[in-house]
């Protein structure tokens, strides 16, 4: 494994040495605080972000390696020149490429020309370091992953297929709950399903809200993802009966919460659950998307994989 693409390329006992290396990460930071030390990653943004640029930059400034930000000002990644050529000049001065994409064909053809480990850190098809972060908080609440039952519930799309990849490979349930006609992907679900088949995971799409009674863990995301223009007043009514409140909780049994964020509160969830911290694990959710990104950068800069 050289690059971080999909998630598809880890194998469990790979998810899981990273997950517990980002707990080991988030309990005792002065153990790696040289751990980049004179290592200096780029990372790319052609796409705006809070949560993923403030980790990946705090994150390596944490273990004593520098982060070069690139914005899209100077217009896409392949327009003023090609990717192969600035993956080529990029390669030759940092030792780790970051990029948030439009396109996961942008990330596939900077890890052709690079020399150096390429980490998706967000794009139109997948999102690997959300996933492992959302697993991650899982497993601090869970000791068994494979037996954790979760929902992801709202439109189908880059965060749901890389929950649906992570607890593929780990072996869980995972069920998601998405309106007719906002499914995921069905070529990348079929790629999860051959996953499961090995890993003894269940991985189910569904558009009823009775099919999680009894489940561990709710996932929400926002219901208009970013970069589509559409209202999300628009949307409201086709997402409103999938909306995180009390009467689901109540309904299904469900104990914890994660919501990936930007949360739009009494949309997608209500304040009254995302403020719960008896089960709200949301913030906790976000704060270890650097843990788990500083244990990729570290794995996949070291070679351990």
């Amino acid at each position: 494994m050289e690059h971080l693409l999909t998630g598809k390329e880890a194998s469990k006992q790979q998810v899981i040495d990273l997950i517990n290396l980002g707990k080991d990460l988030k309990a005792n930071p002065k153990k790696y605080a040289d751990a980049l030390k004179g290592k200096s990653i780029v990372t790319i943004f052609e796409k705006q972000s809070l949560r993923t640029r403030v980790t990946f930059d705090i994150g390596i400034h944490k273990m004593g390696g520098h982060a070069v930000y690139l914005d899209s000002q100077n217009g896409a990644i392949g327009e003023r020149e090609t990717v192969k050529d600035f993956a080529s000049n990029l390669t030759r001065w940092a030792d780790c490429i970051v990029a948030r994409v439009m396109s996961h064909k942008t990330l596939e053809e900077l890890a052709e020309y690079s020399n150096v480990p390429v980490i998706n850190s967000l794009c139109d098809l997948y999102h690997p370091c959300q996933g492992l972060a959302d697993f991650m908080t899982i497993a601090e609440h869970y000791d068994d992953l494979s037996k954790v039952k979760l929902a992801y519930v709202g439109d189908g799309n880059n965060v749901t297929h890389s929950l649906f990849i992570v607890g593929a490979i780990l072996g869980a349930e995972v069920t998601a709950v998405c309106p007719i006609g906002s499914s995921p992907d069905a070529q990348i679900l079929k790629q999860v399903e051959d996953i499961a088949a090995e890993s003894g995971a269940t991985i189910r799409v569904t558009n009823s809200m009775d099919d999680i009674k009894g489940y561990d863990v709710v996932y929400g995301d926002t219901w208009v993802s970013m970069g589509d223009d559409t209202p999300l007043q628009a949307v409201k009514d086709k997402f409103m009966p999938y909306q995180i409140n009390r009467a689901l909780l109540d309904n299904t049994g469900i104990k914890h919460v994660l919501h990936c964020q930007p949360a739009h509160r009494e949309l997608d969830i209500t304040s009254e659950v995302m403020d719960d911290e008896n089960v709200s694990l949301i913030f906790p959710q976000a704060e270890n998307r650097m843990h788990i990104q500083n244990a990729i950068m570290l794995t996949l800069m070291k070679g351990d994989f």
